[in-house]
């Protein structure tokens, strides 16, 4: 592969085999969305897919905003993270010392680290790693209205009276009802709603400038709508509006842009959302996600990241996966490359694929980056 030169925007990357891949998952398998792929905070490569509102007409583009799910992990892990440097709260300190008017019941052993790193064994609000995971769903929404999920507090019934799973620190399961109780600790230490701190905290550091908090019912512009595809029926596509939550919470729900996301990913790496050291400390992995290799790494979780390892350890790819009914989103920086890739749909499982054609296109093969 030929050196790039420092006034190459693509630093040797290779846009061609870029476009194969996208449009080869785009064609093949419906995607619909946006993909936005940049090094060193520059565009690389940036196309838009489908439909943004099927009802209307109107097509996406690069500059669609789209609900992204749990990537939002991100945005509250920062904010956890910029308190802990302000000496506001501690790492290790009691979550239930933060949260106790709202869940007096949390084993006093789980602590913010915990809630952060998804190892506090508390029961979740949902459990997605449930293998019956759609029936449950479909029991869970039928008891308990969608509609009333629309503040970190609301979440709070589905979960404060489970039993844990296991004890704090004994491994990781995916959580995010910890995540949920990080949104209250945030509002509970700096007295401001939390969709405000991450605003002000997280979207106006990062120059986010298309990011908010839109809920389903809202008018927000430039919205994509989201899309489940029924396996029978006459319609082929119907909304998500009756599916999924209608505001977001601190386990997810932002809306961003595909540029927004980059530049979060940049801002982040960068230092203008944290300090140099907590910078550092908020991109090494913590924990194992799971004892086996998935394609060939090692997955670990950080503080808001997954991150996957080489056989050596080093760090290939950190970000955040999002599904919801009619979202799906994924944000990864490859730092080998300084590399960052925004993968945002409106169609339900969308982007897993897209990402990982990406992924394969950047360091597999004699045209990837490390051909």
């Amino acid at each position: 592969m030929a050196s790039a030169t420092t006034d190459d925007p693509t630093g040797g990357l290779d846009p061609d085999r870029l476009e194969q891949a996208v449009l080869g998952v785009a064609q093949g398998q419906g995607f619909s969305g946006t993909v936005r792929v940049t090094r060193r905070g520059e565009t690389v490569f940036a196309r838009a897919f489908g439909m943004a509102s099927r009802r209307w007409a109107i097509p996406n583009t690069c500059d669609t905003r789209f609900r992204v799910a749990s990537v939002s992990k991100m945005f509250t892990a920062v904010a956890v993270l910029q308190l802990v440097e302000q000496r506001r709260v501690h790492l290790d300190d009691s979550l239930a010392d933060h949260v106790k008017e709202h869940m007096p019941r949390l084993d006093p052993r789980v602590t913010v680290r915990h809630a952060l790193t998804m190892t506090s064994g508390i029961g979740d609000w949902f459990e997605e790693g449930s293998p019956d995971w759609e029936a449950e769903w479909a029991a869970l929404t039928s008891s308990h209205p969608l509609y009333l999920l629309r503040e970190n507090a609301d979440y709070l019934p589905l979960f404060a009276g489970k039993e844990p799973h296991f004890p704090p620190g004994e491994r990781h399961l995916y959580n995010g009802a910890g995540y949920i109780l990080l949104g209250l600790l945030i509002e509970s230490l700096t007295g401001r709603p939390y969709e405000q701190v991450i605003t002000d905290e997280v979207f106006a550091r990062a120059d986010m400038t298309a990011s908010g908090f839109w809920a389903l019912d809202e008018l927000g512009p430039d919205i994509a709508e989201g899309y489940l595809t029924p396996a029978t029926g006459p319609t082929p596509y119907r909304t998500n509006h009756y599916t999924t939550t209608p505001r977001a919470a601190a386990d997810g729900g932002a809306t961003c842009s595909a540029a927004d996301l980059t530049a979060f990913a940049r801002a982040l790496r960068i230092g203008r959302l944290l300090d140099e050291e907590t910078t550092r400390l908020a991109l090494t992995p913590q924990v194992d996600e799971r004892a086996e290799k998935v394609r060939g790494y090692r997955w670990k979780y950080g503080f808001g990241l997954t991150h996957l390892l080489d056989d050596g350890g080093t760090v290939v790819r950190w970000g955040h996966t999002g599904e919801e009914d009619g979202v799906s989103a994924r944000l990864y920086h490859y730092p080998r490359h300084d590399v960052d890739v925004a993968v945002l749909g409106n169609v339900s499982w969308c982007a897993g694929d897209m990402g990982w054609a990406i992924h394969d296109a950047l360091v597999n093969g004699p045209a990837g980056l490390d051909g």
